[in-house]
């Protein structure tokens, strides 16, 4: 069940949502099923780290994971 944020192209409104198989959001505020499917802030986030050059604080097994003490 992926997470995605969205932004309605009707009312501006953004939200996030769970997304099950093929299912289609519609925007909580206005009900419209005009909508911009945006990254998040996590998935940027966690792309920025990984290209920026950062050590591993240990390694997962689908790649390195940056942070820790």
């Amino acid at each position: 069940m992926p997470l995605f944020e969205y932004r309605c192209k009707s009312c501006g409104h953004r939200f996030e949502v769970l997304v099950y198989g093929s299912k289609t959001p519609v925007c909580p505020r206005c009900e419209g099923k005009d909508l911009d499917r945006l990254l998040s802030t996590f998935a940027t986030g966690a792309a920025a780290a990984s290209s920026s050059g950062e050590s591993c604080s240990y390694r997962t097994p689908s790649g390195c994971s940056v942070g820790g003490g």
